[in-house]
C-alpha cells in the first residue's frame, strides 16, 4: 500500500511539474510578443463651463481636447471630403450631377414652388400658437 501511495505522489508531482512548465512557457511567449498599441494617456483638461446643462457641458468638455480632429489618421479637410460623403461631394463640385429627367413625374416635386404651402403652414402655426 505504501508503494502505491509513493507511486501516486511521484506521478502527481510529475504531472504538476509538466503543467507548470507549460504554463510558464505560455507566459514567457506572451511576454516576448510586442505590446500592441497602448491606449494613449488622456490629457488632463481643465473643465470649462460652456452651458448650464451639465450633460451637454460634460460632452463638450470631452470633445474639447481635440481627439475628434484626427479621426481616420489625419485631419479632415475639403480635400478628404469625398471620403466622408462617399464620393458624391466631388461630383457636385465638378457639376457632374446627372440632370433630372423632365419626363419623370417625380421631377415635378423638385421644381415645384412651395412658397404658398410654407405661407399657409406659417399662418396655421400663428393661429395655433397665437403668435
Amino acid at each position: 500500500m505504501k508503494k502505491k501511495k509513493t507511486n501516486i505522489k511521484t506521478i502527481i508531482r510529475q504531472i504538476v511539474r509538466e503543467e507548470v512548465a507549460m504554463a510558464i512557457k505560455e507566459v514567457i511567449t506572451e511576454l516576448k510578443q510586442p505590446i500592441e498599441s497602448q491606449p494613449q494617456s488622456k490629457k488632463i483638461v481643465e473643465k470649462k463651463s460652456f452651458t448650464s446643462n451639465s450633460v451637454l457641458n460634460d460632452v463638450l468638455n470631452e470633445t474639447a481636447n481635440g481627439d475628434w480632429k484626427t479621426l481616420g489618421g489625419s485631419k479632415f479637410t475639403s480635400e478628404r471630403m469625398n471620403e466622408l460623403v462617399g464620393g458624391q461631394y466631388g461630383d457636385m463640385m465638378d457639376n457632374n450631377i446627372s440632370p433630372v429627367n423632365p419626363n419623370d413625374p417625380m421631377s415635378k416635386f423638385l421644381t415645384k414652388d412651395y412658397s404658398e404651402v410654407l405661407q399657409k403652414a406659417e399662418q396655421k402655426q400663428k393661429q395655433k400658437y397665437g403668435k
